[in-house]
């Protein structure tokens, strides 16, 4: 799971002070450096939802106030005999179990087709070398190369830019790619908008880009999605 750094509007600020805040350079982060990093951070992984089976999660839709109430109101009626009003209480509480089983089931769904679009290793800049990396050793600070094809790792903050454009219809739901650049953009931009910051899980579709890594895990907008 990833650290509890602060999380400034990095959209909105310029790339020699971000590069300050996250303690990183143009250079990159030093080998050690990325392995302190990793060590009190954790891997960039969404982290593991626990899963109940299908009779398990059926049942589990009636353990909330409501549901007891109205469980309560139907042994009421049958003891007095309004079996109608008996059998429609119990109806509803069917009804209701089923359609919280059946939101449950594609929130589950959701959640795996969300780890299938996250991005299995990672182009770096460390020791100013650039390396291929698993994505889930990237670091807060690290320096990031994006092409064309890729699946971006982790949040960033871009320094440099080519031409870049991003699908990020995973996020925003826009399916039209989005031209990204590496100036500051205002502090209260929708995140559409942030057109200086590349998302985890997100698709280069054109150009090529350069930034540094400003959230992994559960602290990127798609892990916020997640979780």
């Amino acid at each position: 799971m990833a650290g509890n750094h602060s999380t400034p509007a990095w959209h909105a600020i310029d790339q020699i002070a971000v590069l300050k805040q996250l303690k990183s350079s143009p250079d990159g982060l030093t080998v050690t450096e990325a392995a302190q990093r990793l060590s009190q951070d954790g891997p960039n992984l969404l982290p593991e939802s626990q899963t109940r089976g299908p009779l398990k999660r059926f049942f589990a839709q009636c353990h909330n106030v409501l549901i007891y109430v109205l469980l309560a109101a139907a042994l009421i009626t049958a003891i007095l005999g309004h079996w109608i009003d008996t059998g429609v209480i119990i109806g509803v509480v069917i009804i209701n179990a089923i359609i919280g089983f059946i939101q449950e089931g594609k929130a589950e769904d959701a959640l795996r087709a969300i780890k299938k679009m996250l991005s299995s290793q990672a182009l770096v800049l460390r020791d100013n070398k650039r390396i291929t990396v698993p994505a889930e050793d990237l670091v807060v600070g690290d320096i990031v190369f994006l092409q064309s094809g890729d699946k971006v790792p982790a949040d960033c903050r871009l320094l440099k830019t080519k031409s870049l454009q991003i699908q990020e219809s995973a996020l925003t739901g826009e399916s039209v790619p989005v031209e990204k650049g590496s100036d500051p953009v205002v502090e209260d931009a929708v995140l559409g908008d942030r057109n200086s910051m590349v998302f985890s899980s997100t698709l280069v579709t054109y150009g090529q880009g350069v930034g540094v890594v400003v959230a992994t895990a559960a602290d990127t907008e798609i892990g916020h999605i997640s979780t």
